[in-house]
Formats: structure tokens, C-alpha cells, sequence
């Protein structure tokens, strides 16, 4: 086994991290040849000073990536396979479906977009261009965003184009100007999105997969994972479509060749057990135990306080408990049902668009701040939706959990009295801390009157015990109006963390600035946001900060908000956050105002950045 460069292993473990690329899978060997080439190509001499300049240059990450990701693709690459998937798979495959059945074809690693387009035609010609736009629809991914726009354009020169059949090429693409584009009305059936295989969920219920010449840049153990995925994906009698290279030998318990030389495989159909089927050990004095717990799991969530309904793979109804029928009226009677076919799944909010995102990214969603009339009375719900995954990490259905947060709202309208109230309190602080200034100047004034006094005191005994007495009680009121200024310090620190406590539950990235644009307070949502804690950004000058936002778009709000008039702005941007996706934030830049009002322009501003 090839031993691991360790400075490599730290540039890739700065990948996955800074901009959520995981190339750990990869085979070393090829790898590293194409990381060294780009090194040579900014006369990096080591993979320590190579990340420097990744660090340095955020550019330089879209470069590396390029090169890195090699995308090789050709309409009809290999001929001779193509041809035999049409006459000896697809044909048969389409002969035994029902003549309205869909065909879900997926494309995994489609780079530009050749392959999924070489799909579209070879299926159009087999069932028409109308049977097709009924019952086709192509997925195509890749993990590379330049390379995926490419293919959403459908737009080629004349040189990929080249190697079709004139009548393919003048069926299929219209011509403009030495470019071809498919034609549109076929490209609606094509649909284009990232997913990375090592880490995202696979797309399911797939009749066609192909992927060719891909997981030859995967090491063996994640070639596994992903075969794993893809035996997911698959419907029962699914087919996998591979490239030369990919041969499989060693994971015949998930794939058989259909034909081996030229890389056509089937799906190995997995035991599965059906609805209300259970295998028990052969009886024993604990049966009765078992069957306990089993009625023991549904009655606890019959009887949970919150509104809980499961969904199957294919979204049926599975188990749904007395909250349901109580708030929605979705019970026991539902169970087999479509989710679709219930008011529920679009009212009192679109749930169908969240359910199949979180079945394709994995993870858990949260739907907010939903209305819901029954009858006179109004309810806030907030939705959650979670996938639920076996132990063989295959989606077995989707978990859905609806939060009453009707109590929740009204604290929360207590939350912005109790703030009005603060600000009242706030400026009542400040009125005294003005006088508690005045009042220390009196006294900064008393004390030089006494010195002097008592230089004159000394000439006499009598004259000195009276100043004494005089002193001794200035002094009396001076502790007490020192007690009185700590006391209102403290509430006035209290106020401060109150404060910040408001700003930390904000929705949104929250940071202030001083009128030197040097950051003065940095909310939670601002680190989850960018990555960056409140104690690596405090102090720091805002317009040097190095996150996935372009700053100096936000230089001319920060201008207006530092200025005289104290003007207010926001601004859309397209960001990078601290996963490394990409995200639409909206900027809005606010003058600290004082408490008449007006703006302070001199005072700093408040900049709030909201993901859309």
C-alpha cells in the first residue's frame, strides 16, 4: 500500500473543510498528479505552500477543482455499447413496463451534458418524441457547477456534434450561428442538479444508471459506498451502465453482468420483508415481553403531545397518532393512503416540495412560522420534517412533527414589550449617568476647595476640627452617591447583556460596527453563517474579514450608513457560506441611532445579513 504524503492529506482536509469538497476517496496516485500539475502551474513548490496560496487566493480553489474534476464525455461515447443497451436492455425493459408507466433514468457524473442528451435521443427514437415528453424523465448530476451550467445551456460547437448522424443531428438541434442546442421542448425532461456521490442521498425508483468512467478515480473502499447508493437508487429490476474501466468482479452480491464486456449490469434484488410481517426466535417465556413493548412503542406515540405522522419511501401513509386526528383530522383510516391525496401535504403549507428535499439531501428541515385556521382559532405550527434511514443507511420514509408554537408567539410579543421596556430603562440609565457625571465634577471641584481649606485650618486647632467635621460628612456623601453610580453601572452591564442576548436570537447574521468599520459585536448566526467565531472577529476591520461574501459590494452601503445623513441600504449577493455552498444573502446596513432617533453617523452601523 502506497504510503500517505502528510502534508497532502492536510491540503485535502482543508478542501473538505473550507468549501465542502471531499476528495478523500479518490485514488492517491492520480490525485496527486493532477494537484502537482496545477502547483506547477503557480510555481508552488510544496503542498504547505500550495495551501498558502489557496488561503491567499480564493480564486485559485474554481482552478484546482477544474483540474482536478476531469470531465471526458462525448454524445454516443462507445458506440458499440450504446447500441447494444438500446436493442438488448431498453427494449425489453420498455416491453415489460405498462404503456403509462414512467421511465426514471439517472445520469450520475453527466459533466457537460453529452450523456444525458445521448439518453434523451436514444429513448426519444425508441418511443417518439411525444411518448417521450409523457413518460421519460432523465436526472443528470455532477458535483462540478461550471461543468453543470454547461449542460443546462444544451449548447455545443460543431466539433461535439460532429460524430452524430446528420439526422440525429438536424431531428435533435437547432442551429445558430456554428453553435447546436437541443431542442427545448425534449430538454424540459432533462433535469440537471448537483449531488456529490460519496456524501449526498441518491435519487431512488432508477430503471437506468449510468455512470461511466467515474469511480475509477474512487479508491476501493468508496467505490463500495457509492455501489451501495446506487443499489438504493435502483428499482428492482434496475440496470447499471458503467464505463470501460468499471468492472465490478468484486461486488457480485450487488450487481450481475448483463453483459460484461460491455459493462451492463443488473441490480441484485434484495429480501425484503413485507408491511406487518414480522421473524421472531422460536417461542420462549419472553414472547410475551416482546409483544409488551411492541404495544407499549404505539400507545407512547398515540399518545405524544405532538402531532407525528410517518411516511413511507413512497410516500404512504405508515403511522400517524392522536394529535393528527385531533388538529388535522388525519388518522388510522389514512394509513396506505398518498400522502398527496391528504389537504395536509399543501395546506396549511406546501409540505411535498420539503418532503423530496429532504429525501434527496438527507437531512433534517424546519418550516416555520405556519398559520394554521381552525375554526376561530389560530395556530402557530412550526414543521419538521426528518428523514428516517435504516442501518444499511437506505431511506426507509420520512418522519413529519408538528410543533405548536402558539405559546412560543405570544412570549414572544411579550419579548419585544419587554424590549421597549428596555430602551425606556436604557435611557433612563443614560440620564443618570449624565447627572452621576455632573455630580463627580461638583465633587472633583469640593475636594480642591478642602485642600485649600485645609492649608488655612492648620493655623489653628479649632478652625481644623470644624473643617474636619465639614469633610467627614462630604465624604459620607460622597460613598453614597459612589454606591448609587456602581448600582447603576451594573444595571446599565445588565442592559448589555440583555442586549446581546436579543441579538444572539435573532434569524439572521447580526454584526456591529465602529465608525472604523472595526467589528464591535458578532451574533451566533453570524458564526453559523460564515464560520467565523465572535472572539477570531472582534476588534477585527470588517472589509478585511475573509468569508464566502463579496465585501466590497457592501463598501457603499457601509458609506452611506458611516455618513453624515446616516442613510440606510441592502443589497442582494450571491455568497459562499461556511459548507462551501452556495447561497443568495441579503445585506442590510442600518446608522446606530440615538435614543431621539436620528441617526449617529459617527457612532458605527449595524449590518445584518440574512440568507434568502
Amino acid at each position: 500500500m502506497q504510503p500517505t504524503d502528510p502534508h497532502f492529506e492536510a491540503l485535502l482536509a482543508y478542501l473538505k473543510e473550507s468549501r465542502g469538497f471531499d476528495f478523500t476517496g479518490y485514488k492517491r496516485s492520480s490525485l496527486m498528479r493532477r494537484v502537482d500539475r496545477r502547483m506547477s502551474q503557480v510555481d508552488a513548490v510544496g503542498y504547505p505552500e500550495y495551501l498558502d496560496h489557496l488561503q491567499v487566493h480564493p480564486d485559485e480553489f474554481t482552478a484546482l477543482f477544474n483540474t482536478i474534476l476531469i470531465n471526458v464525455t462525448a454524445f454516443f461515447r462507445d458506440a458499440e455499447a450504446w447500441e447494444y443497451l438500446r436493442a438488448d436492455v431498453l427494449e425489453p425493459m420498455v416491453a415489460a413496463k405498462s404503456p403509462d408507466s414512467l421511465l426514471r433514468v439517472w445520469s450520475a457524473g453527466c459533466a457537460s451534458g453529452e450523456e444525458a442528451y445521448t439518453l434523451a435521443m436514444l429513448l426519444a427514437e425508441m418511443l417518439g418524441i411525444d411518448r417521450f415528453k409523457e413518460r421519460v424523465k432523465i436526472y443528470a448530476t455532477d458535483v462540478d457547477e461550471e461543468r453543470l451550467d454547461e449542460a443546462r445551456q444544451a449548447t455545443y460547437g460543431e466539433r461535439d456534434v460532429q460524430g452524430l448522424p446528420p439526422e440525429l443531428v438536424e431531428r435533435y438541434f437547432e442551429q445558430s450561428g456554428g453553435r447546436y442546442t437541443f431542442r427545448k421542448d425534449l430538454r424540459r425532461s432533462v433535469i440537471f442538479g448537483r449531488n456529490d456521490l460519496v456524501q449526498d442521498a441518491p435519487i431512488s425508483r432508477i430503471d437506468l444508471l449510468t455512470c461511466r468512467n467515474t469511480l475509477m478515480y474512487f479508491n476501493a473502499e468508496t467505490q463500495a459506498k457509492i455501489l451501495g447508493r446506487f443499489h438504493f437508487a435502483l428499482a428492482e429490476t434496475g440496470v447499471l451502465f458503467l464505463g470501460k474501466a468499471e468492472m465490478l468482479l468484486s461486488h457480485s452480491a450487488l450487481f450481475t453482468p448483463i453483459d460484461l464486456k460491455r459493462r451492463v449490469f443488473r441490480r441484485v434484488p434484495r429480501l425484503y420483508v413485507a408491511p406487518g410481517v414480522v421473524f421472531t426466535d422460536p417461542p420462549s417465556s419472553d414472547a410475551t415481553t416482546v409483544a409488551g413493548l411492541d404495544e407499549l412503542r404505539n400507545e407512547a406515540l398515540a399518545a405524544s403531545p405532538l402531532a407525528q405522522l410517518a411516511l413511507t419511501s413512497d410516500g404512504l401513509v405508515a403511522l400517524s397518532n392522536r394529535q393528527m386526528d385531533k388538529i388535522f383530522g388525519v388518522s388510522s383510516r389514512d394509513i396506505g393512503r398518498p400522502f398527496r391525496d391528504l389537504d395536509l401535504s399543501y395546506r396549511p403549507v406546501e409540505l411535498r416540495r420539503y418532503i423530496e428535499q429532504a429525501q434527496l439531501e438527507r437531512r433534517t428541515l424546519r418550516v416555520t412560522d405556519v398559520e394554521y385556521q381552525r375554526g376561530s382559532e389560530t395556530t402557530h405550527l412550526d414543521v419538521q420534517i426528518s428523514p428516517l434511514s435504516g442501518a444499511d443507511g437506505s431511506l426507509l420514509g420520512i418522519n413529519l412533527i408538528f410543533h405548536d408554537m402558539t405559546a412560543s408567539r405570544s412570549l414572544q410579543e411579550d419579548l419585544e414589550h419587554a424590549n421597549q421596556q428596555l430602551e425606556a430603562a436604557y435611557e433612563e440609565l443614560q440620564s443618570t449617568n449624565e447627572e452621576l457625571e455632573t455630580t463627580n465634577e461638583e465633587l472633583q471641584s469640593t475636594v480642591e476647595e478642602l485642600e485649600t481649606t485645609n492649608e488655612e485650618l492648620q493655623s489653628t486647632n479649632e478652625e481644623l476640627e470644624t473643617m474636619n467635621e465639614e469633610l467627614q460628612s462630604t465624604n459620607d456623601e460622597l460613598q453614597s452617591i459612589n454606591d448609587q453610580l456602581r448600582i447603576s453601572t451594573s444595571r446599565l452591564d445588565e442592559a448589555d447583556a440583555f442586549l446581546e442576548t436579543v441579538l444572539t436570537s435573532l434569524e439572521a447574521g447580526v454584526a456591529v460596527v465602529d465608525p472604523d468599520l472595526r467589528i464591535r459585536m458578532w451574533n451566533r448566526h453570524a458564526e453559523d453563517l460564515w464560520g467565523l467565531r465572535s472572539s477570531e472577529v472582534i476588534g477585527q476591520h470588517f472589509l478585511n474579514l475573509d468569508i464566502g461574501l463579496p465585501i466590497d459590494r457592501i463598501r457603499p452601503l457601509l458609506r452611506g450608513a458611516l455618513g453624515q445623513d446616516g442613510e440606510s441600504g441592502d443589497v442582494r449577493l450571491d455568497a459562499v457560506n461556511r459548507r462551501g455552498r452556495g447561497v443568495t444573502v441579503r445585506v442590510a446596513c442600518t446608522p446606530l441611532r440615538r435614543l431621539d432617533g436620528l441617526a449617529a453617523g459617527g457612532e458605527g452601523a449595524i449590518i445584518v445579513m440574512e440568507t434568502a
